[in-house]
């Protein structure tokens, strides 16, 4: 296949493999995050891209590449990218929500046994040369309380792990969840002054941004421990910083920050730099090989199915439609405004040509209506022009 296909940011090699079995062949792959007019130019012809974290693709960005047609993430998190002008470009998003659950899940029980058991503490002192073998303050994680901040995929995860080193579970979500195993809800106040270990799995956006105020810190216990691997912003980093420092928290762990260098050049800065009961990591919740390999399949199968199907299942800003796998000559993909009589303005146009439609698959979701058609003869380029010129029409092509 002809379609371009730019992966920035060391994205796993499971992830050209993959495409290359589906018969994808024009790939470039870029080591790192690019910005700016860098960026524009590395993805002015590419009819796909597949990022990380470090990648902008703002409204500007993405305005300036009007031949691409699908974005992959590959990672959990989409902040990165401007769904909105995505999907009124016509340009639906995918991600993988589930393929790195089991790493970060792993590295925040990691992370609470050791701030327990004053890990951190204890190593840096090791280093200094001071034999430190005291106890004080050092607990089991057996029958400790664990409160999840955010029970979705990964926090649910979480649970299930915790609960199999003998902690106790507990957790707040502004969504009614189904707890698993033995875990129960908790309104977000008592979690947090109950709580032995707190531990943030929330989206990001302004209804999470510094979720752990001042206040709510304050109601902590001052033996706690704060572990945050979601969003940066979630957690008021000064306020953490005071309650630190003050000795009002036992300890924290952290995996997202407020602000992130872009690249291993730049200097990583944070005001918790130094203290010896926290643990900074620079975010790798999902990075291990495994995680990498299995998010690398499944993005990469998910730009696969759209560029050659028209498959827009689990895209986190589009209207959804199911693989179909494509059996005859045609396939036109529509993306239009969500209004009334686009289909059958469309539909009158292929009769006017004499063609009969096999198979139409039509989503919408809020202003954007997405149109799958099948058709079992050749389709004129003036027949083309038509349905991309129709009022409505935000983007059309064929596969």
């Amino acid at each position: 296949m002809n379609d371009k296909i730019v992966l920035l940011e060391k994205i796993h090699p499971s992830a050209v493999e993959n495409l290359q079995a589906q018969g994808f062949t024009n790939i470039v792959q870029v080591p790192r995050a690019l910005a700016g007019a860098e960026l524009i130019d590395a993805l002015s012809d590419a009819d796909a891209v597949g990022i990380r974290s470090n990648t902008q693709l703002t409204a500007d960005v993405l305005h300036a590449l009007p031949r691409l047609r699908t974005i992959g993430c590959f990672c959990i998190g989409t902040n990165q990218v401007d769904l909105n002008t995505a999907a009124t470009l016509g340009i639906p998003v995918f991600n993988a929500p589930y393929s790195n659950t089991r790493s970060v899940a792993e590295l925040v029980i990691a992370q609470a046994i050791l701030l327990l058991r004053r890990i951190p503490e204890k190593n840096a002192r090791s280093h200094r040369g001071v034999w430190d073998k005291s106890a004080t303050g050092a607990f089991e994680t057996r029958g400790k309380l664990l409160g999840i901040i955010g029970y979705g995929n990964i926090g649910a995860q979480v649970g299930i792990l915790a609960e199999s080193v003998g902690m106790r579970v507990c957790y707040y979500d502004p969504e009614s969840k189904l707890p698993l195993g033995n875990a129960r809800p908790m309104p977000l106040d008592e979690l947090l002054r109950q709580a032995d270990v707190v531990t943030l799995h929330v989206p990001g956006g302004a209804s999470t941004t510094n979720l752990l105020s001042a206040e709510r810190i304050a109601l902590m216990r001052p033996s706690a421990v704060l572990i945050n691997a979601s969003r940066g912003g979630v957690v008021d980093i000064d306020a953490l910083n005071a309650a630190l420092r003050g000795n009002r928290l036992g300890g924290a762990a952290l995996d997202v920050y407020p602000v992130e260098p872009r690249s291993e050049k730049e200097e990583f800065v944070s005001p918790l730099r130094g203290l010896e009961n926290v643990i900074l990591t620079p975010h790798i919740g999902g990075s291990t090989e495994e995680a990498q390999e299995n998010i690398g399949r499944e993005v990469s199968d998910k730009l696969a199915r759209y560029l050659s199907a028209g498959t827009t299942r689990s895209a986190v800003n589009f209207p959804e439609v199911a693989h179909q796998q494509k059996e005859v000559v045609s396939r036109i993909l529509h993306v239009h405004r969500n209004e009334p009589g686009v289909i059958a303005r469309m539909n009158a146009l292929f009769a006017e040509s004499g063609l009969n439609i096999v198979a139409q698959h039509l989503q919408t979701r809020g202003p954007i209506g997405y149109a799958v058609t099948d058709v079992d003869a050749p389709i004129e380029q003036s027949l083309m022009k038509k349905l991309c010129g129709e009022s409505a029409a935000i983007r059309c092509h064929l596969v």
